[in-house]
Formats: C-alpha cells, structure tokens, sequence
C-alpha cells in the first residue's frame, strides 16, 4: 500500500504558539495554570497538558484567586478580559495573532460607522471571542441565505470579517453574495484570512488527484478539521476523520492501493505517525510526502516567556515514515 502525506499538515504558527505559552507557563511558574477553554481544539494536546499540570475551565469563576490564567488560541470576549483584570488575574493570552487581527479590522470597521458582518460558524469559540471584542452589534452569516435575509438597504455601510478556520475558498462565495446585496462595503483583503486553513486545503485537492481515500487527523469539534474531510468528499475521494490509529477501520481500505493522510492544524504529527503504524499493522506501507508549500512563520510570545526554554516539536518529518 502507498501512503501519501500532505503538505502542509497538522499544526499551524497559532496553535504551536499557543501550546508553547502553556508549556513554558508551567515551567515558569509550576503548576497548576488555568486554561480557558480547550487551548486548541485536539484531545491529545489538551490530555497531555493536563498530566503536565494545566488544568482546563469553561468559566473564569472555576480559576482559584491569583492563578495563572491562559486564554485559548480562540481568543476570548472583552468581557472575559474584564472579568479577570477585575479579579487581578495574571493573564497569558494565547490568542491566534491573525485571530486578533480580525478583532481590530472589526473594531476599525465600527469605529468608521458600519455595519459589521461577521462570516463563521454560529457556537465557535473564536466567533464568540470576535462578537465580544466588538462594542457594537455584529451580523453573523453563515452560509450565503443568511445574506439574503439580512434586514438591511442597499445603502447601508458595511464592513466584513471573516472567521479564520475558513478559507477563502470557503467565503468566496458568500462574500460575493454581500458584495452585489450592498453597494458600500468593505472588507480585508483575501490575503489576511489564514494562510494555514487555505495552505491545508489546497494540499487536500491534490492529495485527492492521486489517492483512492483520504484520512484526516483531527479532532471531531476542529472545524478545520472537518472542513479537511469535507473537501476531500467533494473531490470524489472517500474521506474520513479520525482522532488517531485505533479509530482506523480496515474496511475502509478494501480495494484502495494509495492512502492521502493529511491533519487538521491542532493536530500532532505524533497522531499522523500513530496512523501510519496501524496501516503498517495490516500490511507493507510505502511512505512519501506530496510537494507542496512549506510554513516557516512563527509567532512571537509573550515577553515573559521568552526566555523560558521551549519544548513544542515544530519538525514535521514522520517518524513513521522511517
């Protein structure tokens, strides 16, 4: 059986990024430190970072006075901002950066007097943490009959902002919709939204051009994830998501001689290597990677960690593949 590794997979500048605040928090300051919320979206992350010491809450109220206190790379509301400046909480906030630039393309939007339209996912916590960043009213649209039912006129001025776990191909569509429903509107350009989702699924259409099905490594509630799976079935090819190698089913694989395996971007390479070693488990596995855009940005962190040795694996060479 030939396998083939989609490039780029698994984890992006952010969610890197924000496991490192955790880890060296703990090293810094010892555990416990709070997190709130699931600091990325993977099971394997977030039960590794707990038997380190970070424990996870949904409410700032379960953090204990005076403790450490993350913020997910989802970011959060204003409001929970306020919520733990007025308990003297020592914030470390793991919010995405491009995550935080759309809170400020949005809050400039309001500021110049429009309407602001917020493209994403109803229930996502970065689309919850975006709405309460803003102080004024936001529009969510999810999908281009939204736009169609929006109450506003024509003239009305509009601004939109996007949910960055979509990508451009994702909102074209429904950006397109808005463009010819208003006449004054705006937006940022298509090179603001995440080049990590966009890099990912670009790499999942040619994955699909060589494979008889794909596996997605990824969490269930990772929305890019999902969306990894969602696009290798509109390109014709059975796809699936998985959590890891036990939830591999050999059915799946009857008559199927080259496997795509991709990762959504809060997903470990240690996963996309657990994989490998159950197709292993059923037969000869040849191993190549598939051409494609190498990611070299990373993301600052906050000063107080800076000098605190780092400990997140960035190499993404599959020890499987050996």
């Amino acid at each position: 059986m030939k396998v083939i590794l989609a490039q780029p997979r698994g984890f992006c500048a952010g969610v890197v990024r924000a496991i490192e605040i955790v880890e060296r928090a703990l090293q810094k300051y010892g555990p416990p430190v709070y997190v709130r919320h699931e600091i990325v979206h993977n099971k394997h992350v977030v039960e590794s970072l707990k038997a380190k010491g970070a424990r996870f809450v949904e409410e700032l109220s379960e953090v204990p006075p005076n403790s450490v206190t993350i913020f997910s790379a989802h970011g959060v509301a204003k409001s929970v901002e306020d919520e733990a400046a007025n308990r003297d909480l020592p914030v470390l906030n793991a919010t995405c950066p491009l995550v935080t630039k759309v809170h400020n393309q949005g809050k400039r939007y309001v500021g110049q007097g429009r309407k602001l339209i917020l493209i994403g996912h109803a229930g996502h916590p970065e689309v919850e943490g975006t709405m309460g960043q803003i102080s004024a009213p936001v529009i969510l649209v999810q999908n281009e009959a939204d736009v169609a039912k929006l109450e506003l006129s024509a003239d009305t001025p509009v601004a939109y902002v996007t949910q960055t776990t979509l990508s451009v191909d994702d909102t074209q569509g429904i950006i397109s919709a808005l463009q010819r429903r208003f006449k004054d509107i705006v937006g940022p350009e298509t090179r603001d939204i995440c080049y990590a989702t966009q890099n990912r699924q670009s790499a999942v259409r040619e994955l699909s051009k060589l494979v008889d099905i794909i596996l997605v490594v990824g969490a269930t509630n990772s929305s890019n994830s999902n969306r990894l799976r969602e696009i290798g079935s509109e390109e014709g090819v059975p796809s699936y998501l998985i959590a890891d190698g036990s939830e591999l089913d050999p059915q799946w694989l009857a008559g199927a001689a080259t496997v795509g395996i991709t990762a959504g971007a809060s997903a470990p390479e240690v996963l996309v290597d657990d994989v490998i070693k159950a197709l292993r488990r059923l037969g000869q596995v040849e191993v190549s990677v598939l051409p494609g855009r190498e990611e070299k940005i990373e993301f600052r962190l906050p000063a107080e960690l800076q000098a605190v040795q780092g400990t997140v694996i960035r190499d993404q060479r599959s020890e499987a593949m050996g």
